[in-house]
């Protein structure tokens, strides 16, 4: 079992709370635009951490646009702009219906959307809102999940609070 801790759109700001909320997990995910590399390199002193560029992180070569990878049986894709289902990106959609992932994880919206999309594979669309304090949305917020042998397990959303 891997204990998962998701958050996305911190926008250079990380909140101390994530410390206490991502204490049990496994890994930290970040959906892209952190902001400050310090955030970053933050994160990836508390636990392992896989991230990927947003649009506000360009200038940050090393931060990779994509994460495909294998997880407890489960193939997942990480990328910053994924869109939502039924409306992808039309950057990703291609590859999405070609071989669409267990998991598809994205951020940018900042709204929190966690849903199966029947229509490619039944997989899991998960965008953990945003966790900054830049931005449209009012609450803050991030994931905790496990996975588990192929299963997505004791997934929580925690509210951070009003940004």
């Amino acid at each position: 079992m891997t204990r998962i801790g998701l958050l996305s759109d911190t926008h250079s700001y990380l909140d101390p709370q994530i410390f206490t909320h991502f204490a049990e997990c496994d890994e930290i995910w970040h959906a892209g635009d952190v902001g400050s590399l310090t955030i970053a390199e933050q994160l990836k002193n508390f636990r392992p951490l896989r991230i990927v560029c947003g649009n506000i992180d360009r200038e940050a070569n090393d931060l990779p646009s994509h994460q495909r990878f294998t997880l407890e049986g489960l193939d997942i894709w990480m990328t910053h702009i994924g869109g939502s289902p039924p409306k992808y990106n039309p950057n990703v959609r291609p590859k999405l219906i070609e071989n669409p992932p267990a998991i598809f994880v994205c951020g940018h919206s900042h709204i929190l959307k966690v849903t199966r999309d029947s229509a490619h594979n039944n997989l899991l669309f998960i965008n953990p809102g945003a966790a900054g304090k830049t931005g449209f949305h009012t609450m803050r917020t991030a994931i905790r999940f496990s996975l588990d042998t192929g299963q997505i397990k004791d997934m929580q959303i925690i509210e951070l609070g009003k940004k």
